[in-house]
């Protein structure tokens, strides 16, 4: 039902969430690798609203919120790296080490990363090294107000 209601956006589902109450709230984070725009979460909202009121009847009750992941949000699609190339990124990696750097490119395995470290009360940004998707446990871009 979602994904046909995808149908013609470039985008794809980050997360999809149903609160168990009386009236489910159902959530669908979507995200595309050029972002998503306002207009977009429209679109696909009525578009599913309208699968699911043909599907459950039109006197199923349900709340339904269409919404991009906010700034704050871990990235969690390696497809969602891409727009952010040439952005600070802060790693946690699954070996329990942190690294914040300046995100060079990405690739179908994982991201170039110019790690910055602070050495003598200076920063040093190290050169890029490949850090698989498989080794990231949580990505955030890190928001700068300059």
């Amino acid at each position: 039902m979602l994904q046909d209601s995808l149908a013609g956006f470039e985008l794809f589902v980050v997360d999809l969430s149903v609160s168990d109450a009386v009236r489910p709230k159902i959530t669908v984070t979507l995200d595309g690798e050029q972002g998503l725009g306002i207009e977009e979460c429209a679109q696909v909202s009525r578009r599913l609203a309208r699968r699911i009121d043909e599907a459950y009847g039109e006197d199923a009750t349900y709340s339904l919120e269409v919404t991009s992941p906010g700034a704050d949000q871990p990235l969690s699609d390696p497809r969602q790296y891409t727009r952010h190339v040439g952005r600070t990124l802060s790693l946690k990696l699954a070996d329990g080490t942190e690294k914040t750097g300046a995100l060079e490119a990405t690739s179908p395995e994982g991201i170039q990363l110019a790690e910055v470290i602070k050495e003598k009360n200076k920063q040093k940004t190290l050169p890029a090294v490949l850090i698989p998707f498989v080794d990231i446990q949580e990505a955030r871009v890190v928001i700068s107000f300059k």
